[in-house]
């Protein structure tokens, strides 16, 4: 889950919708898998310059700390994740979501055949990022190819490369589909997302209606009216089952969102060669 907007309380994103994030990790209805135990990882921007994380290996749901900093942290701009491992070890590391300097990065999916091309991917990492490679999980790596292929300064230009690469190491080590992803990252003003797989067949995306228009169709709805004209949320399953609520993000698609606005258009990979 990704929010832009007025500044608001974690816990109001986390705990407080029908089905929440939180819910979302005992009971997912759109993921690969019903539960997302293997821990958690909440991003958000206050005083700093930088994002501050909180993760753990914890199950979100049994995790009482995130309950009470929840309670105390207020920020125009949050993202969070429930992880369940395909394959990585569960720990801290791995958790998102991934953070260099001002960028946060949230990835559901997986690069099939990690094992078998990750050596040719982390080598092709910008000398100068490969120190900052903490964890062993596809997630991280895509992240940082993103940041060596031009993230920085041009968001979807370098998703479209880091992903046509991973598409060429994979073909050449045999594997059909290498990329399976949606995506979301933010330098703590923008939200760039993405759904994208190499089959066609990518993971759930919605990015939620102007607010405006969603209180004016549903004025009977208290929660509603408590958020901001500038709100936006970016989820992989709607956080409440709400008529003109949520919008699909289309398949092979890239998206912008600030807070009060939303931008959709085509993406493909680009082969960096």
């Amino acid at each position: 889950m990704a929010y832009a907007g007025e500044p608001i309380l974690a816990e109001t994103l986390l705990f407080r919708p029908e089905h929440s994030l939180i819910d979302q990790s005992l009971q997912s209805h759109l993921g690969a898998t019903t539960t997302n135990g293997d821990g958690f990882g909440i991003g958000w921007y206050g005083e700093g310059v930088e994002p501050a994380v909180f993760k753990s290996v914890q199950p979100a749901w049994n995790d009482r700390n995130l309950r009470e900093i929840a309670g105390q942290i207020r920020t125009p701009l949050f993202f969070a994740h429930v992880r369940a491992s395909t394959g990585s070890p569960v720990q801290r590391s791995n958790c998102h979501p991934f953070r260099h300097g001002r960028w946060l990065w949230m990835h559901n999916g997986e690069l099939q055949g990690h094992r078998q091309i990750r050596r040719d991917l982390v080598t092709a990492l910008d000398p100068d990022l490969f120190p900052d490679l903490e964890g062993t999980t596809d997630s991280e790596v895509l992240f940082y190819l993103a940041l060596t292929f031009g993230l920085t300064d041009d968001p979807i230009g370098g998703v479209a490369r880091a992903v046509g690469f991973v598409e060429d190491v994979g073909r050449a080590h045999g594997v059909d589909h290498p990329v399976q992803m949606t995506v979301a990252t933010t330098d703590g003003e923008t939200i760039w997302i993405f759904r994208y797989s190499t089959e066609r067949q990518s993971r759930s995306l919605f990015f939620s209606t102007d607010m405006a228009k969603l209180q004016a169709l549903h004025p009977e709805v208290e929660a509603l009216r408590r958020l901001g004209g500038l709100t936006r949320f970016v989820v992989s399953e709607p956080l409440r089952d709400l008529p003109g609520a949520w919008n699909e993000v289309p398949e092979s698609s890239a998206g912008i969102i600030r807070a009060g606005s939303e931008e959709l258009r085509a993406f493909a990979p680009v082969s960096p060669a």
